[in-house]
């Protein structure tokens, strides 16, 4: 079905779609608490907060739909393993239900998939352990369709719960090209996720189209506003 008319989504598919964004380091502390309200109110898949303010979001989005989450080796993903590691359980500690891992960039332009899956698996095992999600941020601006390819085997055989495009960071964001090269060659249970660039409602839908369940955004009130809009709902007021 196509998913670029207003009849081919409900707000939900929209809403649980989004992981709103709270990674900008100069957000201020009673910005990152209007973002997870806000969040909250629209009813979004989850916030993705910069670590040291999760326990926080995870406070104030206690009781919702709305799933607390933070990134590990962000945004350049050169920490070593045992950091990344620790950042992992320092998250699940503070209340993290997804985390979005950024793998070695360098050790993947190198050709060290044996680190590459070593990390990723830590990780990994380290979150299902406590019964939480990770995403497996790839940075495809850096890669390319050989490594991206060979990514998404390893995050498949390992089970990871979603493989993701950027960190919105980089030097480039979602392509619809990576988009469906990462779903045609990950397993049906890896999921993907489109993150940086997308900005509206229609782009969203450009994805969603692709195969991603969900993406980064930082205009979560432009995107589910126009999506009222377009579906005849009122639009969210604070």
């Amino acid at each position: 079905m196509s998913h670029d008319s207003a009849s081919a989504f409900v707000y939900s598919d929209i809403a649980k779609m989004i992981d709103h964004s709270l990674l900008n380091p100069t957000l201020q502390a009673a910005e990152l608490e209007s973002g997870c309200r806000l969040a909250r109110a629209y009813d979004v898949a989850s916030v993705c907060i910069m670590p040291f303010a999760l326990r926080r979001c995870a406070d104030l989005l206690a009781g919702s739909t709305v799933k607390a989450s933070t990134t590990i080796g962000f945004p350049h993903g050169g920490g070593v393993t045992a950091i990344k590691l620790a950042e992992t359980l320092q998250a699940l500690e503070d209340g993290g239900q997804e985390l979005d891992m950024v793998v070695n960039i360098s050790e993947v332009l190198s050709g060290h998939w044996e680190y590459v899956r070593a990390e990723i698996r830590a990780v990994t095992e380290a979150t299902h352990a406590a019964g939480q999600k990770v995403k497996v941020i790839f940075e495809n601006c850096y890669l390319n369709d050989e490594q991206k390819i060979r990514l998404c085997e390893i995050c498949g055989e390992l089970g990871v719960d979603w493989v993701k495009t950027s960190t919105g960071y980089g030097s480039g964001g979602v392509t619809m090209e990576d988009l469906a090269l990462m779903r045609r060659h990950s397993p049906a249970h890896v999921q993907v996720k489109a993150a940086g660039g997308v900005r509206d409602l229609d782009t969203l839908l450009r994805v969603r189209a692709l195969g991603a369940s969900r993406c980064g955004a930082s205009r979560t009130p432009e995107i589910l506003d126009e999506a009222n809009r377009r579906l005849g709902r009122p639009a969210f007021r604070s």
